[in-house]
């Protein structure tokens, strides 16, 4: 359920925006989701259908990028993208890592009219 509380701060941060730049209309809101982010953008979208009625972003579509795990191994120094099946370094198979990206979930532009 926490996707309702994610949605209803995407349509609080993309209405405001948008009015403020003179919008009428919000007609796409882009988001950004990392793969460990925990957010189903099924949901966000379904949440955002209901809640969006009759405010600027009604109608708006809601894509998606999603956000590749990044990791930096303390044993090889490997620092870059993993695989979400791996859970190792992609170069030396050590599980002495760290996770720096992939967590993370934003609205990343809008469109509007």
């Amino acid at each position: 359920m926490h996707e309702l509380a994610i949605t209803e701060g995407i349509l609080d941060a993309a209405v405001p925006a948008a009015k403020a730049q003179g919008a009428e209309k919000v007609l796409e809101i882009r988001l950004r989701i990392g793969e460990l982010s925990g957010v189903i953008p099924e949901c966000v979208s379904e949440y955002f259908e209901m809640i969006s009625k009759g405010t600027i972003a009604e109608g708006a579509r809601i894509t998606v990028e999603y956000i590749p795990i990044s990791i930096e191994c303390r044993d090889c120094g490997y620092k870059g993208v993993m695989d979400r099946k791996l859970r190792h370094c992609p170069q030396c198979s050590g599980r002495n890592i760290r996770i720096t990206g992939g967590r993370e979930y934003y609205v990343d532009s809008l469109l509007v009219e």
